[in-house]
């Protein structure tokens, strides 16, 4: 199948090009970028548009064989060279008065202490962060992190080929941007006005959900054929370093289930384990908490209603209830009950039921585990056996590397 780009490759690419164009008067028709997971993508510009100060030029976004609502539209980026100097360079952008926060960048420092030379904005089309717990801090452009510095790297690197000491504004726009996204979770999030350029490999891997399935009955036989004693199920690689590193367990060393880890379970049983140590983030196991095991969005949410759900059990004041129900991601949620002295008697709460249906999916024929993590907390909870299985699997890949 065909894997597609991101939004954030499309910004980065026409960024790229916006600001090559700008510093040496030649015109592309094409430019390229390599992504974080490597892979060089190669765009087709449209929509160039030369000012006397800014070139505008845009990439129309390919999701590939599995496309988006964001598949088609066009990307644009204005890159112009910001002549602002001093207490100037720190006034919002178009008397905004919640402009990004990296508008006042020209006096931050790099790693390597030199001045920021590049000020990201988002443009017509791009949403507004408006709610707390978001990858981006209220005011600032829905463009997260990484495609921010996909961004800057592209436009640094155009900045160090041409020998050019200026700074450079660059503001990303989608053209239809606005509409689309109130066809998306955006408004739910606190996200208006537009939508977020998003992406943390730069890459967009097809889905087909019976190509997904069928990989995942093959990882879960080939470890069953290489003796695994566990099945060891991960939706993906959120949390890897925090299971590295507090665990010395690699999270690609579990089979990757996505979002179907009621059918995971099944083929498990099917396969003939008797054990399943299910690892993710909070984002994810929450929904398992009320039963759902296809856990898409497209499929289900009510994540912060299970979370409620789990403070009104453990006896959580009324207002932390109506907190939780407000909150915007589940790592917002988790802030909330860590301020409010309960996080862990909610996770007990979600522990137990997590346990309740995991075993409900298997009919109780196998021993199911499970442990979950935040983001920012780390450990969030476990179930009773998890930390025995865990210790089974670590033990079985220590061995079968010697």
């Amino acid at each position: 199948m065909r894997h597609g780009f991101t939004t954030g490759s499309c910004a980065a690419a026409a960024a790229k090009a916006a600001s090559h164009m700008l510093l040496t008067g030649e015109t592309l028709s094409e430019v390229s970028i390599t992504t974080p997971k490597g892979l060089v993508y190669t765009a087709e510009l449209e929509q160039i548009i030369r000012t006397e100060n800014s070139v505008i030029c845009g990439v129309r976004k390919d999701g590939g064989d599995d496309p988006d609502v964001t598949t088609g539209l066009i990307v644009l980026a204005e890159v112009s060279i910001d002549l602002r100097s001093g207490n100037d360079a720190d006034k919002n952008t178009d008397d905004r008065k919640n402009s990004d926060s990296e508008g006042t960048c020209d006096n931050k420092k790099r790693s390597d202490g030199k001045s920021e030379r590049v000020f990201i904005d988002g443009g017509k089309g791009v949403g507004r962060v408006t709610m707390p717990g978001l990858d981006q801090p209220v005011g600032n452009a829905a463009i997260n992190s990484v495609p921010r510095e996909m961004i800057r790297r592209e436009v640094e690197s155009i900045l160090e080929k041409t020998g050019r000491d200026c700074r450079l504004r660059v503001i990303i726009s989608i053209p239809g941007g606005e509409e689309v996204a109130a066809r998306t979770f955006n408004p739910r999030l606190g996200i208006t006005g537009g939508l977020s350029v998003l992406g943390t490999s730069g890459v967009v891997e097809p889905m087909s959900a019976q190509a997904l399935l069928d990989t995942i009955r093959v990882e879960l036989r080939q470890k069953k054929a290489l003796g695994a004693p566990v099945a060891a199920m991960t939706p993906g690689n959120y949390g890897l370093d925090f299971m590295k590193q507090t665990y010395g367990f690699d999270l690609d060393q579990s089979v990757k289930c996505s979002n179907f880890i009621g059918a995971s379970v099944d083929m498990a049983a099917e396969l003939g384990f008797s054990k399943i140590l299910l690892t993710g983030h909070i984002g994810k196991m929450i929904k398992v908490s009320g039963g759902i095991m296809n856990t898409h969005s497209h499929e289900a949410d009510c994540r912060m209603e299970l979370l409620a759900a789990a403070g009104l059990r453990a006896g959580a004041d009324p207002d932390v209830l109506r907190e939780l129900l407000g909150a915007a991601t589940t790592d917002e949620a988790v802030r909330i009950l860590t301020e409010k002295g309960c996080l862990h008697a909610v996770m007990e709460q979600v522990m137990d039921r997590i346990r309740f249906y995991l075993q409900a999916r298997c009919g109780g024929k196998l021993q199911t585990e499970c442990i979950v993590y935040s983001s920012v907390e780390g450990l969030l909870g476990m179930t009773g056996g998890a930390m025995d299985l865990l210790e089974e699997i670590r033990g079985f890949y220590a061995s079968s590397q010697r």
